[in-house]
């Protein structure tokens, strides 16, 4: 697991935590870290799983809240624990210390964010269909509703597919980069490709989210990441965020 800062000057405590796919108990082809109970996998290894990503930040696994992510633009605000995952959504938004947000990846990006000054955060699965139909500036402004303010959130941008690995047809590319500007890219055959990430981070920008931090690595090109494009059949990394208790 990766911990990540969450940068800002506020007066909670905010975590951001990345995963890989190693470190598990997972057998092939979810070795062996696999955090997804929706893609095959034996449940017990999952649950396993799930035990130990939530001992390694010293929470129940009862505070995870997980989502039926769809590729939508739908965001959803929690306010508890969850017996069940989020249902049909792709964003979740807490005001509410303790609960750890978890967005699973295997490709797509996993953005993670926070107002520590509000103390609002959120997690997201930004796929290239739910990307380009907007599901983090939907995102930005529903903890904008609650209270945050575009200056004062901090995004973290997790590992996914690079673009020049991430090949779409010429039609496809032109639609995303119409809809999420500088996401088109040229793969390294030099046909059209799509960069989410890039084409993510310009539009926080546009937002007025500036602090933002980027994990480089492309899932498709690095083996200690799952990859939906490069092995099909494989299992999920996760990005984790938890608002921290106001210190007394």
């Amino acid at each position: 697991m990766t911990h990540a800062p969450a940068g800002g000057t506020g007066t909670r405590r905010v975590r951001k935590v990345l995963t890989t796919r190693r470190g598990g108990f997972s057998a092939f082809p979810f070795d062996s870290f696999n955090l997804g109970d929706h893609v095959g996998d034996d449940p017990a290894a999952v649950a396993a799983n799930r035990r130990r990503l939530a001992e390694g930040m010293g929470l129940d696994p009862a505070d995870f809240v997980w989502m039926e992510q769809i590729h939508s633009n739908t965001v959803t605000v929690v306010d508890g624990r969850r017996d069940e995952p989020v249902p049909a959504t792709d964003a979740i938004v807490t005001a509410v210390p303790g609960l750890a947000l978890v967005v699973l990846v295997a490709d797509c990006v996993p953005v993670l964010l926070s107002d520590e000054d509000a103390g609002i955060v959120a997690a997201v699965h930004a796929g290239r269909i739910g990307a380009r139909n907007g599901i983090v500036a939907r995102t930005v402004g529903k903890m904008v509703e609650l209270g945050a303010t575009p200056g004062g959130i901090h995004a973290l941008l997790g590992a996914a597919a690079g673009g020049d690995r991430y090949e779409v047809p010429d039609e496809m590319a032109a639609d995303v980069e119409k809809h999420l500007p500088g996401s088109r890219t040229r793969t390294r055959q030099g046909t059209s490709g799509v960069d989410v990430r890039a084409g993510l981070m310009r539009q926080l920008h546009g937002l007025g989210v500036t602090h933002i931090n980027a994990e480089p690595r492309c899932t498709i090109s690095e083996p200690d990441y799952f990859s939906y494009r490069r092995d099909g059949r494989t299992g999920r990394q996760a990005g984790v965020v938890v608002l921290g208790e106001t210190p007394a």
